[in-house]
């Protein structure tokens, strides 16, 4: 087959055709031929066969030929420095030393920046012993790369291989003037070390750490004065540091390792001091491992109050974290100033009440201002009772009520204890003029009590009963204050004016707790063996209310009068209630009232009567009754107790019902 292109016949190949296209019988898979092509790697291949070169013609040729072929390589790629070196290598191997350092010349020409070609010329040189040679390259290497560390070390290194140790001084004392890293230093000091040359290391440190101002730089040094025996050197140092840091750049590492040093020492007083000095110092946010050290130290040397004294500043520094994390933190604020004032100056204590007061809360909201306000009430009496300050107090009671929002909430406790200071402080007319405003200007029960109480003890009536009189024209409906009011009265006998209070008070509509009311008028006239007063009260009671533990006290009252007939007093009474409460829906108190009577009658009746009121007593019975939701479905079915008084009109069909099937019962249980 032949295809035409350009009037041309090119043939092509014949495409051999697979007669037999079943797969082999043994199959080769892609991991055996990569583990052949392995094995095969491994075979000892024989090595090329060497060229011996029997005559200087044949030597010279041979150079020409690798010359010829080096210099094409350089002419194809100059930047190439791997060529260069090549090059120079192998005229070094030839022995041609002048043609390699032609060669390296022309290298540093293309790239005098290259580290590696001057390593590799300048170790030439040194392995065949040209030192003056291998010197002026050292030389012109750190005049041009003075950065370089590396020509630096190899040349300080060679000088001190030599024996010349004045000349690898001066190396490094050429080096140290560029302000290399701190490597350099170091290795500088090393060297001047390891020819017992201490006072020339101590210059090299010297200059060292101002160049390097680091604090573990300072500590080396420190440490390097001390390792040599020199304790008086070595405390210089670290007075020369802390005095070159001052106090705008103070570092914890470094006293800690000043107070670790005058440790190891035995100089604890010393420590001590640096440990103080520092703390008070530094920012407590940058000192948790200065302070953890001095805990340690006065656990190990401190006395017993020292280690107290630690344990407080712990406690102030978690404290200070705490407040300044979340200033509105008032039990930071609570347990904070409860330590300062066990430990602490006047000063110190004063100034951090004034910055907790600062953090007012950020909402009007009296639950928000309850734990603030306990800031204040313990300021004011901190200044009264530790600082003695009596116009100090005066005046942090008058921002804190200059601070409170009256208008939509106020503070009872904080107008009472200011008005009790100005007591303690024999001036009464204050005291009344602070609650007079408070009852004016943000009226709350608890400020009249108080107010009260104080002319209670006083002994000023009269205040009390015009107080009283306020108390109700802003609480009309409190019968606590009506009540308190009649005590004051009675206590004073004067009881037609109690009597008259109790009834202003039963006269009023809106009453919180007029039971109460009622039980403690009663309770009055009955206290002065008014009688007669008493059961007209229980009458006027039973007019408003047919409750049963109003009747059950009414018969429970003429029993005790101990009056003649008062027995039949009582029984009339139960007959009465009993009466009324027919008419009520309420059947367990029907059954209350009724097991009341049946008590009275085992005490103070007889068989008849007691027979006669067991008539009276209803039947338990079990029901059933449907159960609806709020949306007026079915629920169910559930069971309750009923009761079915004998007297009753609609109960004689179940109670006959009930005899019927009782008897039935008993019939069928005997058969």
């Amino acid at each position: 087959m032949a295809s035409t292109s350009g009037g041309k016949t090119r043939l092509l190949p014949k495409v051999a055709k697979v007669k037999n296209k079943m797969p082999a019988e043994v199959q080769i898979t892609a991991e055996q031929l990569l583990r052949e092509a392995k094995e095969r790697e491994l075979e000892i291949v024989p090595p090329p066969p060497k060229q011996k070169i029997s005559d200087p013609e044949e030597l010279a040729e041979y150079k020409l030929r690798k010359r010829k072929v080096f210099e094409d390589n350089i002419r194809k790629n100059r930047s190439v420095i791997s060529n260069w070196v090549k090059y120079a290598e192998w005229e070094e191997s030839m022995e041609e030393i002048q043609r390699a350092r032609s060669i390296y010349e022309r290298a540093l020409d293309v790239d005098h920046r290259s580290i590696t070609l001057w390593l590799k010329y300048a170790e030439m040189e040194m392995k065949h012993r040209q030192i003056n040679h291998a010197r002026n390259i050292w030389d012109r290497a750190i005049t041009i790369l003075p950065r370089a560390t590396q020509f630096w070390l190899k040349y300080a290194y060679m000088e001190e291989m030599l024996g010349n140790v004045a000349g690898a001084r001066q190396v490094f004392a050429r080096w140290v003037e560029w302000r290399p890293n701190e490597q350099a230093w170091f290795s500088y000091i090393k060297m001047e070390m390891r020819y017992k040359e201490v006072d020339r290391a101590r210059q090299i440190y010297g200059q060292f750490v101002y160049v390097h101002h680091d604090v573990k730089n300072w500590v080396r040094f420190a440490r390097f004065e001390e390792n040599n025996g020199s304790i008086d050197n070595a405390r210089e140092v670290f007075e020369r540091a802390v005095e070159f840091y001052g106090e705008d750049h103070i570092d914890e590492k470094l006293y800690v390792a000043f107070s670790r040093f005058e440790e190891r020492c035995k100089e604890h007083d010393r420590a001590r001091v640096i440990y103080k000095y520092a703390l008070e110092h530094i920012p407590k946010e940058e000192c948790q491992e200065l302070f953890k050290n001095y805990t340690m130290f006065e656990k190990r040397f401190g006395s017993k109050a020292g280690i107290e004294d630690v344990i407080v500043n712990k406690r102030k520094f978690q404290y200070e974290e705490e407040v300044k994390a979340n200033p509105n933190n008032y039990d930071a604020w609570f347990d904070y100033l409860r330590l300062l004032e066990s430990d602490g100056s006047s000063e110190q204590v004063i100034e951090t009440y004034e910055c907790a007061i600062a953090n007012i809360p950020p909402l009007q909201e009296k639950r928000m201002w309850r734990r603030y306000i306990y800031l204040w009430i313990n300021y004011a009496l901190y200044e009264e009772l530790e600082d003695e300050d009596v116009s100090r107090t005066r005046d942090v009671y008058r921002a804190c009520l200059d601070i409170i929002p009256h208008r939509k909430f106020t503070f009872a406790k904080i107008w009472l204890l200011f008005a009790q200071f100005e007591i303690r402080q024999m001036n009464l007319t204050a005291a009344r003029k602070i609650l007079g405003t408070a009852i004016g200007k943000c009226p709350k029960d608890k400020l009249f009590r108080g107010y009260i109480e104080l002319e209670l003890q006083l002994r000023e009536f009269d205040r009390c009963r015009i107080l009283y009189e306020k108390y109700l024209e802003f609480s009309i409906g409190n019968c606590t204050t009506w009540m308190k009011y009649a005590e004051l009265e009675t206590l004073l006998g004067d009881y037609e004016r109690a009597r008259a209070i109790y009834d202003l008070a039963i006269a009023q509509t809106i009453l919180d707790m007029p039971e109460m009311l009622w039980k403690a008028y009663i309770d009055m006239e009955i206290e002065l063996e008014e009688y007669e007063r008493a059961r007209s009260l229980y009458r006027k009671l039973l007019e408003r209310t047919q409750h049963v533990k109003v009747w059950i006290s009414f018969a429970k009252f003429e029993l005790t009068t101990g009056e003649e007939g008062c027995i039949e007093k009582c029984r009339s009474v139960y007959n009465e209630a009993s009466t009324a409460m027919k008419e009520t829906e309420d059947k367990e108190e029907r059954l209350m009232l009724l097991e009341a009577w049946r008590d009275f009658e085992k005490q103070h009746g007889d068989d008849i009567s007691i027979e006669k009121l067991s008539k009276m007593m209803p039947k338990k019975v079990k029901k059933r009754r449907k159960i609806q939701t709020d949306d007026g479905s079915d629920a169910g079915w559930e069971e309750y107790y009923d009761y079915i008084f004998p007297d009753d009109s609609t109960a004689a069909p179940n109670l006959k019902l009930l005899e019927m099937a009782k008897k039935w019962k008993k019939i069928s249980a005997d058969t």
